[in-house]
């Protein structure tokens, strides 16, 4: 199997997957592609692994809920003619199993064994734990 590594990244102001989705159509007409994309100011330098199959997956409100496959890193300068990197994303969302994530600052990688399973197509959440014990179990290290 060849050897790929995804990222993790908040989806800040989003409330749910459904929110996250609404956002990214919104945007759509911005590009000619219709691709999804994130800016960020830093470069992935495990570009070479990313673009090998990588994902990015999602935390929203504290928990990973969805994932979506990254489909290349294309430069961009805003107008103050700093170097970004905008993750283009496939507009496929695929819902994850919940998976606890802490706050942290930009994105993350995340090993493809340390990531969380897709759900099957018919299911539109993790139901397995309600999410207030989820969060406890966490919290004391046990998930």
């Amino acid at each position: 199997m060849d050897k790929y590594v995804n990222l993790v990244k908040l989806s800040v102001g989003s409330e749910s997957v459904d929110t996250l989705i609404a956002w990214q159509d919104s945007r759509k007409p911005l590009y000619e592609d219709g691709c999804p994309r994130h800016v960020t100011r830093m470069w992935p330098k495990r570009e070479a692994e990313i673009l090998n199959g990588g994902s990015i997956y999602w935390v929203i409100k504290g928990v990973i809920q969805c994932r979506q496959r990254i489909l290349r890193l294309d430069e961009v300068r805003g107008e103050d003619g700093i170097r970004r990197c905008a993750i283009v994303m496939d507009p496929e969302v695929h819902r994850t199993q919940n998976a606890l994530k802490r706050p942290f600052q930009g994105w993350r990688y995340l090993k493809p064994e340390d990531s969380p399973a897709d759900l099957p197509k018919t299911r539109e959440q993790d139901d397995a734990l309600p999410e207030d014990l989820n969060r406890a179990l966490a919290d004391i290290g046990l998930l």
